[in-house]
Formats: structure tokens, C-alpha cells, sequence
């Protein structure tokens, strides 16, 4: 799937709950604005009113909109109501957002999240879970392709924050697959990712294993710092290549 760019779904309901939640995430309703009157939405998409209700209901579980009687629906504040590591939201706001600003949210995030992850899985993973996370690095050492390393590199995450043992600490870091796999795409188009990326990976693994939580967090905050470098350079990278096909056209 490409968050950057997602697809329209294809049942009517599900429609409606993407297209007018990519429209309050995109800002084209204010918070405190009312959306279109029911009967209004009705007829702009052809259903009846039990299936625009779903839909609304969906977005008040979403924190997007709340329902009030004689109002309608009403769009929240984005910083105190919005459900941010709702799978749907994460993704409507992905595909909103400049890459750089993503990019740079969701760097934060991780600095904030996967040090302490890593510390933590390294004083409560069971023999089972190392097991898992090596399982994981092995299939990175593997991959002969920058698409051959997501998943790997994925599993890789997951598994430290199932090894945390900690619900919800494992659902947040759950939804921020999501974005961290568009990151792990981006970092995958440098040159030398399979070089820059191993070693520290293998250093966060081997410190979990040794049940050093100081090592594995230190390691976590040199692989973070790797990958915005990754980022940064690849971003450059693309800004060349496309100053050069512009050049070369104009000649």
C-alpha cells in the first residue's frame, strides 16, 4: 500500500468515511465548522441515511467530528480530540503532509519511543523473544534487495515491542508501523543502506541478547541518528538528480 497516495475504497460507506475524513485532515473543514447537512451528503452520494450514519459514527470514533442534537456534525480540534495513531488518520494525515514534515514528525516520535523500547526489551524479552528479533536480523542480513529488506526490517521493530511485554506501549508501537514503513522506504533508497543500516541494527540485537539495557538504548539512538542522516542524504540526493534531468532537458 502507498500512504502517500491511498486508494478510494470501494464499498460506498467506506467512501464516504475516507473522502470526508481526508477533507478534515486536509483542513477544507475548520474545527468547530458543521459538515454538509445530512440530507446534503445524502444526495451528493447517492445512499440513504442509515449508511451516512455509519459513516459519521465512524468518524466520531475517530475523534474527527462529534454529533450534536440540532447541530449536526461538528469538526474537533485536530490537538485535543483527533485519535493521531488511528490507523485511517495516520494515513490520511501522511498523505496530506510534505515529506519533510513527516519525515521529521515521525523522527521525533521514534527518538522518543524506540530508545526506551530497546531499553526495555532488554530487561523483560523472554529467551523466545531474542529469538524472534535475531530471527528478524537474520532475514535483514539476507535481504539482496532494498524491498527484500522492509519486512525483515519491520519484524525487526515489531518484535522489540512485543519483547517490552508492556500492552500498550506494543499498540503504539502497532500503529506507528504505518509510518514507520514509508521511513524504512525512504532510507532504503540511499545507495549504501544495506551497509549504513546492519551493523547498527546487529548492535541493538546483540545488546538485548546480553540483557544490557543501556547498550541496546544507546544503539537505538546511533540507528535513529543513521537513519535521519539516510534520509537527509537521500532527499539530497533526489533534489540533484531532479535539478539534473531539468538541466539536461533545457539543453
Amino acid at each position: 500500500m502507498d500512504y502517500r497516495n491511498p486508494k478510494q475504497r470501494k464499498s460506498m460507506h467506506g467512501r464516504i468515511v475516507q473522502e470526508l475524513g481526508m477533507q478534515i485532515v486536509s483542513g477544507a473543514f475548520a474545527p468547530g465548522q458543521r459538515l454538509p447537512a445530512e440530507p446534503t451528503l445524502c444526495e451528493a452520494y447517492g445512499v440513504s441515511h442509515p449508511v451516512l450514519r455509519e459513516a459519521t459514527r465512524v468518524l466520531v470514533a475517530k475523534g474527527l467530528v462529534v454529533s450534536k442534537p440540532r447541530v449536526g456534525s461538528v469538526v474537533c480540534a485536530r490537538d485535543q480530540q483527533w485519535y493521531m495513531l488511528d490507523p485511517d488518520v495516520l494515513v490520511w494525515t501522511i498523505s496530506r503532509l510534505p515529506e519533510v514534515e513527516f519525515f521529521r514528525s515521525l523522527m521525533t516520535v521514534r527518538q522518543i519511543i524506540e530508545p526506551a523500547a530497546a531499553a526495555l526489551a532488554a530487561i523483560s524479552a523472554t529467551d523466545d523473544d531474542i529469538a524472534r528479533i535475531g530471527a528478524a536480523y537474520e532475514r535483514m542480513e539476507g535481504a539482496k534487495t532494498a524491498a527484500e529488506l522492509l519486512d525483515p526490517d519491520l519484524e525487526f521493530h515489531r518484535a522489540i515491542m512485543t519483547a517490552m511485554h508492556n500492552d500498550m506501549l506494543a499498540y503504539i508501537g502497532n500503529m506507528l508501523s504505518l509510518a514507520l514503513t514509508e521511513s524504512i522506504k525512504l532510507t532504503s533508497r540511499h545507495p549504501n543502506t544495506h551497509a549504513l543500516s546492519l551493523p547498527r541494527h546487529k548492535a541493538i540485537f546483540t545488546a538485548i541478547a546480553n540483557r544490557d539495557a543501556l547498550a541496546a538504548r544507546q544503539a537505538s539512538v546511533v540507528q535513529l541518528d543513521n537513519a535521519r542522516r539516510c534520509q537527509l542524504d537521500t532527499r539530497r540526493l533526489g533534489a540533484r538528480a531532479r535539478t539534473a534531468a531539468v538541466e539536461v532537458e533545457i539543453s
